[in-house]
């Protein structure tokens, strides 16, 4: 029997559980992962709350790493036995095993183990698009990330530092504030003592930044428009604080702002592209221009025990580790 937390409502924590199955073998242009880790991202907590709805029942987690069980027909340059991992997969990934299609797996190099691709496969791959793909920050530009000390906010500051790029990161506390520029963030602001946007402008020289990463939502959404100079974009990438609703375009005029609402599966909708995106990913972290810290485990039972710890802030990030 094949173990995978289920929710039928959606709601707090609570409506995690755990449901045993029979798996059935392969479909064609699918294989079977036997999962070694799983990662838990702030976007598995949206979809369990009914931010992001999705027909019930219904399984949570887009990125695991594995051992390959079987192969379905058709699939090509896979097979069992072979480590690899996925951060672009249907939702599902709270199981032992799953079937998924081949076209979302990622072999991994066989000097990173599972959890630390867990660590940083979602989260960096988030970063390579946002940084690569949706606006590439030059050398000695400024940009404006919130949620600097986060999981894809640590690893956003350390790949502006490689860029040569200048980020300033929002923080919560002091303690953020240390960690964010400990990885490579210019200067940090505080919002719980600092006007976002008159700190920003005043650290650019009345300036404003050329991009804004905004992974908050609601409550930053002002801020980052403040912020930005003439003709600047915005890239809101998630909602961690709520949605952004009753948008005016006019909201937009006085600048020229161009804004965009992004996800890491439209941009790495293809094999090609999510393989090079890796490929880029990969070579950062064993040249060790990158570093990821192993987010704490629970066991596949205690999803919702890791859901609760995330949504308390008393962790940062968190894996499964399937029995």
């Amino acid at each position: 029997m094949n173990q995978a937390v289920i929710l039928d409502t959606h709601g707090g924590p609570d409506v995690l559980r755990v449901a045993d199955s029979r798996l059935p073998g392969p479909a064609a242009g699918e294989v079977t992962v036997a999962h070694r880790a799983v990662g838990i991202n702030r976007i598995d907590l949206h979809y369990r709350s009914g931010v992001y709805p999705h027909a019930l029942p219904h399984g949570l987690g887009f990125e695991g790493a594995g051992v390959i069980e079987a192969v379905g027909e058709g699939v090509r340059g896979l097979r069992p036995g072979d480590r690899v991992a996925y951060a672009t997969g249907p939702l599902g990934a709270y199981a032992q095993a799953r079937n998924l299609p081949a076209s979302h797996l990622i072999k991994l190099p066989p000097d990173i183990g599972f959890d630390a691709a867990m660590a940083f496969l979602y989260k960096g791959l988030t970063v390579q698009y946002l940084f690569r793909q949706a606006y590439r920050p030059q050398a000695g530009e400024t940009v404006l990330f919130h949620g600097a000390a986060s999981g894809v906010g640590l690893i956003a500051c350390q790949w502006a530092r490689l860029l040569g790029v200048q980020l300033i990161g929002t923080v919560g506390d002091s303690a953020g504030a240390a960690l964010a520029r400990e990885h490579g963030a210019w200067r940090t602001v505080d919002t719980r003592h600092e006007d976002v946007a008159a700190r920003v402008v005043a650290l650019t020289g009345g300036a404003g930044v050329a991009a804004v990463y905004d992974g908050a939502g609601r409550d930053t959404w002002q801020a980052s428009l403040d912020s930005l100079r003439p003709r600047g974009l915005l890239i809101s990438f998630d909602e961690a604080t709520g949605p952004v609703t009753d948008v005016a375009l006019s909201a937009l005029q006085k600048k020229s702002l161009y804004l965009t609402r992004t996800s890491l599966a439209a941009y790495l909708n293809t094999p090609t592209r999510l393989l090079a995106a890796a490929s880029e990913l990969f070579g950062h972290v064993r040249a060790k221009a990158l570093r990821a810290h192993i987010p704490r485990h629970y066991p596949l039972a205690q999803a919702a025990r890791a859901h609760a710890a995330l949504e308390k802030r008393s962790i940062a990030a968190a894996v499964l580790i399937p029995s």
